[in-house]
């Protein structure tokens, strides 16, 4: 199993009402959510934590995993409020208002957590859940937890108007780093968290901290992936982008289904990842998130919509 560790959310998504009036239509998410949306969707066990909320959002969310044969068992359940996030979309492109307090999400403890079964192999880490407590500690004690027994991959998927503490979140950011196998970026996460420059001399300045394979999406321009000594571009499938809700969190998806299907989703495995295994993980990435940023929403693709 690929265990996703994150926020759960409701998405209000701008649309436009019968008599065309603004409107906005709830909508499950949250970056981490739709990570594990994805690999349920691509035919990998997966699985996810997190805290969710008995109320009518969290019955929402609960059941959207269901739907797309992802594990929620070892969700950590409260009566506290879902996390919403207002979405303002222009030119296809996503900024978002959080509604955070005090929610069933981010009020979770490193006491909450569950023992994890020994068919999680693989653990995903990142979204808006990182720089906020107490659960960004929480995500953090558990990577810290499992990190030397399981593959772990952390996307941070930075919101910079979501962060209150910057050098905390940064600090945190860095131990993960240091704790994670594999480290999935955006060019402008790349940039905000490492600073100008180019994409792989940043990335090989994130590999001395400890990552096995970091990779770098570029958005419609494609992605990239550096190892030890190595170093692969692979350019985007060229669509027709309706927005790009969801792109990302499905090439996280994409990367970590392709190693589970090449059966090399092993710490050992991973640091020993040649140009052909991280291709793959580029294709399956790179398809999935065409998928996904051709239609509305996070909507990312089964299986067979990729054969």
């Amino acid at each position: 199993m690929i265990l996703s560790c994150g926020e759960a959310l409701i998405d209000m998504l701008p649309r436009q009402g019968t008599a065309g009036e603004a409107c906005f239509a709830p909508h499950a998410g949250g970056s981490v959510f739709n990570t594990a949306i994805a690999l349920g969707r691509l035919g990998v066990r997966a699985g996810f934590l997190s805290g969710i909320s008995t109320d009518l959002f969290g019955e929402v969310l609960i059941g959207t995993l269901a739907a797309s044969n992802v594990d929620a068992g070892l969700a950590i359940r409260s009566d506290r409020p879902t996390t919403l996030a207002f979405v303002k979309l222009v030119d296809g492109h996503a900024s978002y208002a959080f509604y955070d307090e005090n929610t069933a999400g981010r009020m979770i403890l490193p006491g909450d957590l569950p023992a994890l079964p020994a068919a999680v192999r693989a653990l995903f880490f990142g979204g808006i859940s990182l720089p906020v407590d107490p659960c960004g500690g929480t995500y953090e004690a558990l990577m810290a937890r499992e990190a030397a027994s399981r593959v772990t991959m952390i996307d941070p998927n930075i919101r910079p108007g979501f962060i209150r503490d910057e050098a905390a979140y940064r600090a945190r950011l860095a131990r993960m780093i240091a704790l994670a196998d594999i480290v999935k970026l955006s060019d402008e996460d790349l940039r905000w968290l490492e600073g100008p420059g180019e994409i792989a001399a940043l990335a090989q300045g994130l590999l001395r901290r400890g990552p096995k394979l970091v990779f770098v999406t570029e958005g419609g321009t494609g992605a990239h992936a550096f190892g030890a000594g190595l170093s692969v571009f692979a350019p985007a499938q060229r669509v027709t982008v309706v927005d790009t809700v969801g792109a990302g969190d499905t090439f996280n998806a994409g990367v970590l289904a392709a190693l589970d299907r090449a059966g090399r989703l092993t710490k050992a495995a991973v640091a020993a990842a040649d140009a052909p295994l991280v291709s793959a993980c580029l294709a399956l990435g790179n398809a999935a998130a065409a998928i996904t940023v051709s239609r509305a929403g996070a909507n990312p693709p089964w299986a067979e919509e990729l054969k």
